[in-house]
């Protein structure tokens, strides 16, 4: 190779931007040890870390979390992250509607709160349950809004649009909603699609738009091609949930947890 050409390869190469590193502190939250093995063993499926990076978390934010449930996985991740710099915002479902499941999950949740002060002290819980509760937070406070499989819930029970007006009117302008849901054939729409945890992608488009966001963009972290969407006991026959017991175990651990939708949403 001619020397001037090697001196242009050399300089080209040189001014190729490092791709960006992962954030270690996110890393660090979504693999600690003040998490349950088995919902760090999750993070093959759900992919927390490359999922918050491109809904665009920094540690200095104000995040909404809606309807960590009773669990809060990702409350997990989020709350060590954005203890030091940022705040986490849980909206969860409460008991007001008189729904048993809905009043035990929110205890639970608090009570898995409480026994980790040192991680989970500065989460702010709130409840967001319409029509008794149809707030977020207070209007233009928050800079991301994530929340993570309950598209088929609110589809299902009717309040979807509600939802959605919580989740704009919590946003900063320009604020980001991050949403990622159980990801059903292009047919399967409407509350008995949803009774399934599958959803058409166009929903979330469509509930999302009318609420007023702008859509920004799509990843397939969580894609899962081997999800057929047709099992006998919806989306929850698949793990973690296994609802179908010992029938045909094996074949759905082989498929491994839903394909899923994750969408970037911006409030103008």
């Amino acid at each position: 190779m001619p020397f001037r050409h090697l001196i242009v390869l050399l300089t080209l190469v040189a001014s190729v931007p490092d791709a960006p590193a992962a954030d270690s502190a996110l890393a660090a939250a979504a693999s600690g040890s003040h998490r349950d093995a088995a919902n760090v063993a999750r993070n093959a499926w759900r992919h927390p870390v490359e999922t918050l990076e491109f809904f665009g978390l920094r540690p200095d934010m104000t995040v909404v979390e809606v309807w960590p449930g009773s669990g809060g996985w990702y409350t997990e991740v989020l709350a060590p992250y954005l203890r030091e710099h940022g705040k986490l915002i849980a909206a969860n479902y409460d008991g007001s509607t008189g729904v048993e499941y809905f009043a035990k999950g929110a205890q639970k949740f608090r009570e898995k709160l409480a026994a980790q002060p040192d991680v989970y002290d500065r989460v702010e819980v709130t409840a967001l349950m319409p029509p008794a509760a149809p707030s977020a937070g207070p209007a233009g406070s928050a800079d991301l809004v994530v929340t993570f499989r309950n598209l088929h819930n609110w589809v299902r029970d009717g309040f979807a649009p509600a939802m959605f007006k919580a989740m704009y009117d919590v946003l900063k302008p320009g604020g980001t909603l991050g949403i990622v849901a159980h990801r059903g054939t292009d047919e399967m729409t409407g509350a008995e699609a949803a009774k399934t945890g599958y959803l058409a992608e166009s929903e979330a488009l469509r509930l999302a738009g009318d609420a007023g966001f702008e859509f920004v963009a799509r990843s397939e972290i969580n894609a899962n091609p081997e999800d057929t969407r047709d099992h006998p006991k919806g989306v929850w026959t698949l793990p973690p949930n296994f609802r179908a017991g010992k029938v045909d175990r094996e074949k759905y651990a082989a498929i491994g947890e839903s394909d899923r939708m994750t969408l970037k949403f911006r409030k103008p």
